[in-house]
């Protein structure tokens, strides 16, 4: 989908990218849980991200150092996918 609209809106001179973050300690999803610790262990970085972490990475996108990238994919998970 994101490579799709990324050419539907080219022409508009509009960018369509795609933040994927991985285990980022939230109120929600607290890096200190039980459920954490397991994560871990499958987190290349062995640590949460922050939310502060993934906004950069959507404030890289958004800014003019970003305009010839569309299209794309960002995983923002500290390793967990690789």
């Amino acid at each position: 989908m994101t490579r799709g609209r990324a050419h539907d809106f080219a022409p508009r001179d509009i960018t369509v990218n795609l933040v994927h973050p991985g285990p980022t300690d939230t109120d929600m999803n607290p890096a200190t849980s039980e459920r954490a610790a397991r994560q871990r262990t499958k987190i290349a970085l062995g640590r949460y991200g922050s939310a502060d972490e993934i906004a950069s990475a959507v404030a890289y996108l958004v800014s003019p150092a970003a305009s010839f990238v569309s299209g794309a994919t960002l995983a923002v998970d500290g390793g967990f996918a690789a």
